[in-house]
This record gives structure tokens, C-alpha cells and sequence, in this order.
């Protein structure tokens, strides 16, 4: 934002003077700053060495595969390259759990309160610019370098694939691949939505980039524990629980664990990534009964996990919705 006051000032010139919103000027003037900021670079070479390492791991596996199988048309090859693993090293989408909160955190921890230390804002908003606009355009900024970064790994790894085994990429595969790519994006802009406003809140940026790092580290490592203990304290001795008790109590852990945002993160991927799995929880002989051992379509995988993928995108709009309401009552000349 350091010459984005001049830019609004200057007038178009030439034949043919275009008039470009300040908005869309906004969000390229952040996309240039985030590519030239060291952090995104260092964020975006662990982004890069993850994929490469799980990839390549999954291409030696994969390659094995396709000599020994002839019918390629159920091996769905291009999602097997993201979710196999030798053991010594965990598939791409279980890496991007651990990355891409860090990934949204570092894009946004310093939005707003930056701009206010550095006196940058008060110029800004001195200019016919709407809050909103400035506010928008440091998420929409973000969530464009993230997704154009997956779709083109995404698009990296379809063609090395081709390259490397002759087999073509299904139509299914496509679906998921790109369903996949978007619930990562919007994973991520959860958390870009939290720094956001976090940043609105404190002043300092130090203290925004802590409280979100301490908030990722307690739904990724100590939510689990607290959950599991609260309702164990709940459960009576196990030789009086039937299995009605015992699916009961599973049931309960589930919707709990489901409030965390990795969680939903990590069923949607899981299933939409790998076609057998027919259901997020435990079935009963009668949900089985019938069912035959076959990779499920992409329609029925997508309206299993349709209530994680579109509690990823309420969250997220309502994280921004409340940062938009905060930044739009904060005084700023202060």
C-alpha cells in the first residue's frame, strides 16, 4: 500500500483513458506486495517441497500399479498420487491440514494493523475509497494467489502424470481433483478470514499473529484431547453399554469434533479424494445391506460431505461478515 495514494491520484492517460475501480486497484497493488514479501516466498517453497516430496513419493508407488493392472478405467490414478504414501512421509492432503492454516495466518495477520502502525491508512481512507473496498480487497487479494497456487500445482501434477505413466486423467477425476482444490482454498481463507480479524482487533501484529497461531494450535492439537475426556467422564462402566450406547456416545464425539474447522477440513478431503469411502461414520448391517464393494459416483461423495464443505464457507463468510462489521466501527485516526 506504500504508492497506492499516488495511484489513486493519477489520472488515465492516452487515446483510449480506461478507468480501472480502486478495488481491483487495491487487490493488485496486494497481490504485488504478498509476492514480494519474503514470508509468502518462504510459505510458498514449503507449499511447493510438500507437494513434490508427497507426489513423488505416490509416482513410484503409482507406476508399479498401472504395470501390474491392465484395465486402468476404476484405478483412478491422479487422485491415488495425492493419498499414497510409503508411511515415511503423509499424503499431500494431510500436509496442507498442517500448512494451510499457516498459510491463511501469515497472509493476514498483519492487514489492517500494519496499515494503521505505519500511518498508510488514515492516507488511504483520505482517498475516495469505501472501507469496505479496502477491507475486501485484502481478502479477495489473498484467496486469488492461494487458489491460482493450488490449481497450478494441481495442474503440475496432472501433467506429470501423463508424462510419466501414458494413462489419461478421467472426467470424474477432474471433478474431484477441482472439488478438492476448492474446499483447500476455502480451508485456508477460513483461517485468512481469523488473522483478518484478529488484526482489526489488536493493534499490535505480533499479538494478532500469536492469538491466531494459539487458536490453530488448540483445534489442531488440544480440541481433540478435552473432547474425548469430557465425554468419557460421561460414559458409565463399559460392561453395562450396549452397542446402541456405544454407536450413541461415537456419534456425540463426532458432532463435536465436527466443530473444529480441521476436522471438516479433513472429511471432506478424505472422502472426496478417495471414492470408496461410503459414509463419514460407523454403519449398521441394515445401511449395508444391498451395498455393493464399488468407488462410489462424484454426486453421491459430494452430498456426503456437502454439510462439511458448506460449513467451511458459512464460517468463513461469517468471520469476514463480522470483521467487515468491527473495521466498519472502528475509528482509525487513533
Amino acid at each position: 500500500m506504500k504508492n497506492i495514494v499516488n495511484t489513486f491520484t493519477e489520472k488515465p492517460s492516452g487515446p483510449l483513458q480506461s478507468y480501472r475501480s480502486p478495488f481491483w486497484i487495491m487487490v493488485g497493488k496486494e497481490i504485488a506486495d504478498h509476492i514480494r514479501s519474503w514470508r509468502f516466498i518462504v510459505l510458498l517453497g514449503l507449499v511447493v517441497l510438500t507437494f513434490w516430496g508427497a507426489t513423488a513419493v505416490a509416482m513410484n508407488n503409482i507406476r508399479e500399479a498401472v504395470a501390474k493392472v491392465k484395465d486402468t478405467d476404476h484405478l483412478f490414478l491422479y487422485l491415488k498420487l495425492l493419498t499414497t504414501t510409503e508411511g515415511n512421509l503423509p499424503p499431500f492432503h494431510v500436509f496442507l491440514n498442517f500448512l494451510g492454516p499457516l498459510l491463511g495466518i501469515s497472509l493476514g495477520f498483519d492487514a489492517i494493523n500494519a496499515e494503521q502502525q505505519r500511518g498508510t491508512l488514515i492516507r488511504i481512507m483520505a482517498q475516495p475509497v469505501y472501507r469496505d473496498n479496502l477491507l475486501l480487497s485484502k481478502f479477495v487479494s489473498a484467496l486469488i494467489l492461494v487458489g491460482t497456487l493450488f490449481f497450478t500445482l494441481t495442474l503440475l501434477m496432472v501433467g506429470c502424470g501423463i508424462i510419466l505413466t501414458g494413462v489419461l486423467i478421467e472426467t470424474e477425476e477432474i471433478l474431484r481433483i477441482l472439488s478438492f482444490t476448492f474446499v483447500c482454498v476455502v480451508y485456508i481463507g477460513f483461517w485468512l478470514g481469523l488473522s483478518i480479524l484478529l488484526s482489526i482487533r489488536f493493534k499490535q501484529a505480533a499479538t494478532s499473529a500469536l492469538t491466531a497461531i494459539g487458536i490453530w494450535l488448540f483445534f489442531t492439537v488440544f480440541y481433540q484431547i478435552i473432547i474425548n475426556l469430557v465425554v468419557k467422564s460421561f460414559i458409565p462402566d463399559g460392561n453395562q453399554l450396549t452397542e446402541v450406547d456405544i454407536y450413541r456416545y461415537n456419534e456425540i464425539i463426532r458432532s463435536l469434533m465436527r466443530l473444529a474447522p480441521s476436522q471438516l477440513y479433513t472429511d471432506a478431503t478424505t472422502t472426496l479424494l478417495m471414492p470408496a469411502i461410503r459414509s463419514l461414520g460407523p454403519l449398521t448391517m441394515e445401511q449395508m445391506v444391498g451395498a455393493l464393494p464399488s468407488p462410489l459416483p462424484f454426486k453421491e461423495s459430494l452430498m456426503i460431505v456437502w454439510p462439511q464443505v458448506s460449513g467451511l464457507i458459512a464460517i468463513t463468510i461469517a468471520l469476514f461478515a463480522l470483521s467487515y462489521y468491527i473495521f466498519m466501527r472502528r475509528e482509525i485516526r487513533s
